[in-house]
């Protein structure tokens, strides 16, 4: 088994949308035409400096709200996308949300060779909707899900947040039944953080107690995977073949690009974070802060992100990327005692009955005995 080692995977980040979420802190601003043209030449100034040339799996165009973009506006993100080494195999993923999607942009979408989407879908329960700033037509739902099938993106996402407050079981029920009805290919799966300097957290909203938030994490597990899904990942769902190859990526501890405001790269032992400021990106003043990563940090991150799949951490793979056994490193007989491992065949995993806790246990790899 090969370790990987070139940069074969890119994120963009589009931070504009019409509204803002009333759960979200990633960076995102209003949409403002104005600055629309100067994001985008800025960051095809930041691809052209920073880019090597590197033939790209995967492409995720992500936000904020990419598709809130109009068609001319999306025009000239995909002539910066095409100066990217991809082909046809790549895996290109862009995110939507329902009330900022059409069948033109769609359309537009394919012509450039998208085959993924990522819909944004949430909830359909109309009370949350309003609580979290969202508008969702049932309908208009299904039509543009439909549409995409139809002219080829059959690879679809659906996120689904559950977890507001006020809720329960059922309203979680009826959310899964609609989503299996569309029949995407791959479903995230996300239970409501309350972040600071959100519109919940300065209305002091409140989560769902933890028994229920766990009842309800064990029901979407059942249920999709009645209906033919792999849960391949803690939040993730697919069908056979469709796990997101973007986002394996960041599980297995991959090299990646990540252009745009906010975004992270992980180049050359380095993770880098890009300013949060829109003003200081259009002025080609990105900031980026750098994180060296020396051999311990490297296999912390192995591990952490690793096990957090189902397949958990190849120890042939481990031992061929760091020159160590796995168990010269961690105390793994123990963990295994403990419950908190399994090791099978050549891999060590975290049993889906600890997923719901797993960060108890991911605790424990912070600690490196690396010599």
């Amino acid at each position: 088994m090969d370790v990987k080692k070139d940069n074969s995977h890119t994120y963009i980040h589009i931070p504009f949308c019409k509204k803002i979420c009333s759960y979200c802190d990633f960076c995102k601003v209003f949409y403002d035409k104005k600055l629309v043209f100067k994001y985008l030449e800025s960051l095809e100034k930041e691809i052209k400096d920073i880019y090597k040339g590197e033939y790209q799996e995967t492409i995720y165009i992500g936000g904020g709200t990419p598709s809130c973009l109009d068609i001319e506006e999306l025009k000239k993100l995909f002539e910066i996308i095409e100066k990217l080494n991809h082909d046809r195999q790549t895996e290109i993923t862009f995110e939507c949300n329902f009330d900022s999607i059409t069948k033109e942009k769609i359309d537009l979408l394919n012509e450039y060779g998208v085959n993924r989407l990522s819909f944004g879908l949430e909830t359909t329960n109309k009370n949350v909707l309003r609580q979290i700033n969202r508008e969702l037509e049932i309908e208009e739902v299904k039509k543009i899900i439909n549409y995409s099938k139809k002219i080829g993106i059959s690879n679809i996402n659906i996120d689904l947040m559950y977890g507001f407050e006020n809720t329960d079981i059922e309203d979680l029920k009826k959310d899964i039944d609609f989503i299996l009805e569309l029949n995407p290919t791959h479903i995230s799966t996300y239970s409501l953080e309350i972040h600071d300097n959100t519109k919940f957290a300065i209305n002091k909203v409140c989560n769902i107690d933890d028994e229920l938030d766990r009842l309800m994490y064990e029901y979407i597990h059942k249920k999709l995977i009645e209906n033919k899904y792999d849960h391949y990942e803690i939040s993730n769902f697919s069908k056979k073949g469709f796990e997101s190859r973007h986002n394996l990526c960041y599980w297995k501890n991959e090299c990646y690009y990540g252009f745009g405001v906010g975004a992270s790269s992980y180049i050359n032992d380095e993770r880098i974070t890009n300013s949060r400021s829109i003003t200081s990106y259009i002025n080609n003043n990105i900031k980026r802060e750098k994180e060296k990563l020396n051999i311990t940090d490297k296999i912390i991150y192995e591990m952490i992100l690793g096990l957090r799949l189902k397949t958990g951490v190849n120890l042939n793979y481990f031992k061929e990327k760091y020159n160590k056994e796995l168990y010269d490193i961690y105390d793994i007989n123990k963990l295994i005692e403990d419950n908190k491992v399994i090791i099978a065949g050549n891999t060590i995993k975290v049993p889906f009955d600890k997923w719901y806790t797993i960060n108890s246990i991911l605790i424990d790899f912070l600690e490196v005995d690396y010599e």
